[in-house]
């Protein structure tokens, strides 16, 4: 099997080594010809409820680092909200079993909630776990216009870039990693998580908090539909991913305007749908 590119090899931290946050260290036992105890670390792994206004509305698994920017990405990327602005606050409580998030939405954002609330628990490997309807699995968005231009060339410097920067995974070997790119290809800001989804909706939180607009998105996973979708709820026109999209990924961006690419490796990459957007694709 090709690897990715982004594949880790089995962490050989120090029991000294720093703590990231989201890791936890473990006393392992490691069999090469010989038998020695050492220490590991491991990428943390909880259950996080998405309280809004009181109410109850999913449970993710995901690495309790950065929950504020999964609360706002996630609050933006299924369409709760439609601007960081109509969310008040959002409070972190530990609970004995979790994290909650509990979210203080505007009043006519917390409204339309409820008029399509859903339950979501436990998506992590699947978008559709608890959608009611066959209706609600693609929901209805505008085509994205076509503003956005990212240049092929810079791609390689960018996943050098993100590969770098992506310690947890360094020090875990498990996590998925999500980067905001300029247009000129200088890789602003990443996150991770043991979710590819969470990841991205970590990325599409910091996005809005920083006020980045331009530029592409780049994910260390697959292109999964609810990936696309994701993004084109955020108006994101162009997101590269280093593994392959599924079929639905293609057509899903191909009906939102989203320049999908998958396969994204040193010296090549996949175009799936509107390459207009990409300098360097044969016209």
């Amino acid at each position: 099997m090709e690897k990715t590119g982004f594949s880790f090899d089995a962490p050989s931290a120090l029991p000294e080594a720093e703590a990231l946050p989201g890791a936890r260290p473990v006393v392992v036992q490691r069999h090469s010809g010989t038998v020695q105890s050492g220490h590991d670390w491991l990428a943390e792994e909880v259950p996080v409820a998405l309280v809004y206004n009181g109410v109850s509305h999913a449970v993710m698994m995901a690495t309790p680092h950065e929950l504020a920017l999964f609360a706002l990405g996630f609050s933006l990327a299924e369409g709760i909200v439609a601007s960081p602005q109509d969310i008040y606050d959002i409070e972190e409580r530990q609970g004995t079993r979790g994290i909650e998030l509990h979210i203080e939405l505007a009043g006519r954002a917390f409204e339309a909630l409820k008029q399509r609330r859903r339950n979501l628990v436990g998506r992590t490997g699947c978008g559709v776990c608890g959608t009611e309807q066959l209706e609600d699995v693609c929901r209805p968005l505008p085509v994205l216009p076509f503003t956005q231009r990212f240049p092929l060339a810079a791609l390689d410097h960018c996943l050098v870039q993100l590969k770098e920067r992506q310690r947890l995974g360094q020090q875990t070997g498990c996590t998925h990693a999500a980067a905001w790119l300029s247009p000129t290809g200088t890789m602003l800001g990443q996150c991770e998580d043991v979710g590819r989804h969470v990841a991205l909706d970590k990325l599409l939180g910091l996005r809005a908090r920083q006020g980045w607009h331009d530029g592409a998105a780049l994910v260390t996973s697959r292109a999964s539909y609810e990936m696309v979708q994701k993004a084109a709820q955020c108006g994101v026109e162009i997101l590269f991913a280093v593994s392959a999209a599924t079929s639905l990924a293609v057509d899903t961006a191909i009906q939102y305007g989203v320049s999908l690419v998958g396969f994204s490796r040193p010296g090549r990459a996949t175009l799936y749908t509107h390459p207009e957007r990409l300098d360097g694709a044969a016209s």
